[in-house]
């Protein structure tokens, strides 16, 4: 359902406009809502849920159609569960000191420091494919990004399939020169 639909319905038929829509983003809600409150219990969930519905029957303008309605129910969601989070660590007494051993393990979404390794892996391995030179750049980059075989790539250079394989083995090996020049290890290659 989107934003002029919600509008159109909720102007004639109020009760079938909330109906329609709480069925249609129960379960995204909910998502967004458990998420936040994975710890806290199911009925603190469904509190969450009611009110985020609540917030949004309420709050939407039915003259302003041109928005996103999954984005803004999801905003909703996420600030009101946020809310919802805040209160249930105030009233069960969720807190702790980061120096205490006894602390629960502060844990990222994403590990950064292998990403921020990884891409920088990712931009010298690009530099030395540039480095190269064409067409050995373009069958390195065919090959192994792409996995195309030397017949496909030969199509797209105008080569016979056998100078394509000897011109990738070839620029293969001044590729892992170039890499361990560069101080990549060969254990990584």
């Amino acid at each position: 359902m989107t934003g002029s639909e919600y509008s159109a319905l909720l102007r004639n038929a109020p009760e079938e406009a909330h109906e329609r829509l709480f069925n249609e983003y129960y379960s995204y809600v909910r998502a967004v809502a458990y998420n936040r409150l994975r710890n806290a219990g199911s009925e603190d969930v469904e509190e969450c849920i009611s009110d985020i519905f609540a917030e949004v029957f309420l709050s939407f303008d039915d003259g302003d159609d041109s928005g996103d309605l999954k984005g803004y129910i999801g905003t909703v969601a996420k600030r009101i569960s946020i809310d919802h989070y805040r209160k249930l660590s105030r009233r069960t007494g969720m807190t702790f000191s980061v120096d205490d051993e006894n602390s629960p393990e502060l844990r990222a979404e994403d590990d950064l420091v292998t990403d921020s390794e990884n891409a920088e892996l990712r931009r010298i391995m690009m530099d030395c494919i540039k480095a190269l030179g064409e067409p050995d750049s373009t069958i390195i980059i065919q090959k192994f990004y792409y996995n195309r075989n030397s017949r496909q790539i030969g199509r797209l250079l105008s080569m016979k399939p056998s100078a394509v394989r000897m011109r990738s083995k070839r620029a293969a090996e001044k590729l892992k020169e170039f890499l361990i020049q560069r101080g990549i290890k060969e254990d990584l290659l």
